[in-house]
């Protein structure tokens, strides 16, 4: 789809700090990261709904969401646990209507840092998102962790 930032990203028409690739899915860093080590599973077929998946798309995304939280979890980021989300229409808050898993790293007594992260998030976006630099850095070190299929 022409103008999905996620399409542009996963032909290679727009950067990301990419963590993982097959020929499913794409793992990449959020550019508006509510936690440090915030990444996306996102389907490489552009549909908008986790129904719209075909079964093989949908157990490959939760299989390999579940592979790179173990593999932020085993890196030196220190994450105790973490939330998987899908916003699954706009209803939701689904910002990008292309099927995404985020997968959010949880710290040692963040919820007040958790918080101000969701309401620093407008000004991050006007910002134009994360410094590039420590995503990539996060992305190393979360492939570095990372033990796929």
């Amino acid at each position: 789809m022409s103008d999905c930032v996620f399409c542009a990203i996963i032909a290679k028409k727009s950067p990301a700090s990419i963590v993982y690739e097959d020929a499913l899915c794409m793992v990449l860093m959020d550019i508006f990261p509510l936690r440090p080590a915030h990444v996306l599973v996102i389907n490489k077929r552009h549909v908008q709904y986790v129904r719209e998946l075909s079964e093989q798309e949908r157990n490959h995304l939760f299989a390999t969401a579940n592979k790179v939280s173990q593999a932020i979890l085993k890196s030196s980021l220190q994450a105790l646990a973490v939330h998987f989300n899908i916003n699954d229409g706009k209803a939701a808050h689904q910002t990008v209507p292309h099927v995404h898993l985020h997968i959010l790293p949880r710290y040692k007594n963040d919820s007040a840092a958790f918080v101000s992260s969701l309401l620093a998030k407008p000004l991050l976006m006007l910002k134009g998102g994360a410094n590039r630099k420590n995503l990539d850095n996060q992305a190393q070190e979360i492939a570095k962790n990372l033990q796929l299929f």
